[in-house]
């Protein structure tokens, strides 16, 4: 199929560089150019000056596995049904990885992905990879491996003369007491650079950093970068007996629930900012490099984030339930060959679903039969689309808690929930049949909509949504005169 727009550089080549970016649990509202009124990200901003910031972008799960299944495969996770950290990902769907291998690529990863391997791929029972949800999304050559245990880094710091015996748990945490220099966002950039100046044809790199995520601790002088009793307090929960049954259960959660005394949530709140303006140096350093080696003008840029950050907001702490904060998300893309869009906000709703989609598009594939998302590329190129979303749309899965516990049953099936987010209201829709509707005009979500008329409406779109994007894999092909419709990559596909 003919690419959907010429590819051809002003300075030669036929495709782009590719530089896929997320950050672990940043909030779509932590940035100065998103009107933060504290944070400071001077690169993210000039980042968005240079392309277009969607300001209303939203993760499609949490936590890291299932908002990354959505991120990657371009699936709500209705259909990917990743539904924990250590579901597996079924190995039947296309991702972003095998999407640019089809264009010519060798997609190269720094970081990690979270996703678990398919069982019927195993090596039998005692396959190591049944044991761990942080294996690499299939189709990614690993340049730079940062599990949960982050050995390379860990290593690198005991040649400097670190005690690293404690392992990465702890040295994280203690990223306030080394330079900034040796903080694992600056080791991860370094090696990212390094590779990217040794390149010598188009290459597509996913650099998938851990920061601001817990532990909460910004390296070197970014730990003191914001005072504690400056910042804006979180969003307040609803009073007791307000509250969903769910919520509640959070807030039992001790990993869930936010630090009571006011002075502690305060110093955990200057610490995740500071670690959000850490990895935004470390992402200047990245852009630095790109403009010294003359690939800033060849190099389409996508940074978000796998999901949120409550940081306190409702009482909560982490990426849980079904509030904004959880799952509200940073989103910039920077296409050179488009500079006529530069500088554009959308306000559109858009989602993690679009960006394989996007990526697709921007480097001259079809896009995948598979996607519940579409391009951004009409926004990216300044045209903007004929029709889009009124709203977002995130799910949030808590299974693994009962499994955990021994449960095995259809009950399983009652523990999720799915969120229908308009410019005015947001609709929650519970497995076990409740439902709470929220009107934003309270942005705090403590105002709740009663009107029957106006909660059917919001229920009823929820029920189309979900109705639109069941599974559509094979559902456009007809098995006749050979196979006509639209073919499966596997079958003949681009």
């Amino acid at each position: 199929m003919a690419p959907k727009y010429d590819l051809a550089w002003h300075g030669g080549g036929v495709k782009p560089n590719v530089l896929f970016i997320t950050l672990d649990q940043f909030r779509g509202d932590s940035m100065s150019c998103a009107g933060h009124p504290v944070v400071r990200t001077p690169h993210l901003d000039r980042l968005a000056v240079a392309g277009v910031r969607f300001a209303r972008h939203y993760s499609q799960a949490a936590p890291c596995a299932p908002g990354r299944a959505s991120l990657y495969t371009g699936l709500y996770q209705m259909n990917h049904r990743v539904v924990a950290n250590g579901t597996p990902l079924d190995a039947r769907f296309d991702n972003v990885a095998h999407a640019a291998r089809r264009a010519g690529y060798v997609p190269t990863l720094f970081g990690y992905t979270d996703t678990g391997i398919d069982p019927r791929a195993a090596d039998g029972p005692d396959d190591p990879r049944l044991s761990t949800y942080e294996g690499r999304l299939p189709g990614f050559e690993h340049e730079l491996p940062l599990p949960e245990s982050a050995d390379a880094w860990v290593a690198w710091l005991a040649t400097l003369g670190y005690d690293a015996s404690p392992g990465a748990l702890d040295l994280l945490a203690r990223e306030h007491e080394r330079p900034v220099e040796h903080g694992i966002s600056a080791f991860q950039t370094d090696l990212l650079i390094d590779w990217i100046e040794r390149q010598d044809g188009p290459w597509f790199a996913h650099s998938s950093y851990l920061r601001p995520h817990p532990p909460y601790s910004a390296a070197g002088h970014f730990a003191a970068m914001y005072d504690p009793a400056t910042l804006p307090p979180p969003i307040p929960m609803a009073a007791n007996g307000a509250r969903h049954p769910f919520h509640d259960v959070l807030l039992a959660n001790r990993r869930a629930v936010a630090p009571a005394d006011p002075a502690v949530l305060a110093d955990l709140r200057a610490q995740y900012f500071g670690m959000i303006s850490e990895v935004d140096h470390q992402l200047g350093r990245l852009w630095d490099a790109l403009d010294r080696n003359g690939r800033w003008d060849d190099t389409v840029i996508v940074v978000t984030s796998d999901h949120g950050e409550q940081l306190g907001d409702q009482g909560l702490l982490g990426k849980v339930g079904f509030f904004e904060s959880s799952f509200h998300i940073l989103g910039i893309v920077r296409d050179p060959r488009h500079p006529e869009a530069h500088g554009t906000v959308v306000g559109e709703f858009t989602e993690n679903v679009d960006v394989l989609a996007t990526i697709a598009e921007s480097i001259g594939i079809e896009v995948p039969s598979q996607c519940d998302g579409h391009s951004l590329m009409p926004f990216i190129s300044g045209n903007g689309p004929d029709s889009w979303r009124t709203a977002a749309h995130y799910e949030f899965d808590w299974r693994d808690f009962l499994i955990r516990l021994g449960v095995d049953d259809r009950s399983l099936e009652e523990s999720n929930l799915a969120v229908l987010r308009t410019a005015t209201a947001a609709y929650v829709q519970f497995g076990d049949g409740s439902w709470r509707c929220f009107d934003l005009v309270d942005p705090t979500w403590r105002t709740e909509i009663t009107d029957p008329a106006r909660v059917l409406e919001l229920a009823q779109e929820m029920l189309v949504w979900r109705s639109r994007h069941a599974d559509r894999t094979m559902t456009g092909m007809l098995l006749s005169n050979g196979g006509i419709g639209r073919r499966p990559v596997s079958i003949g596909g681009t």
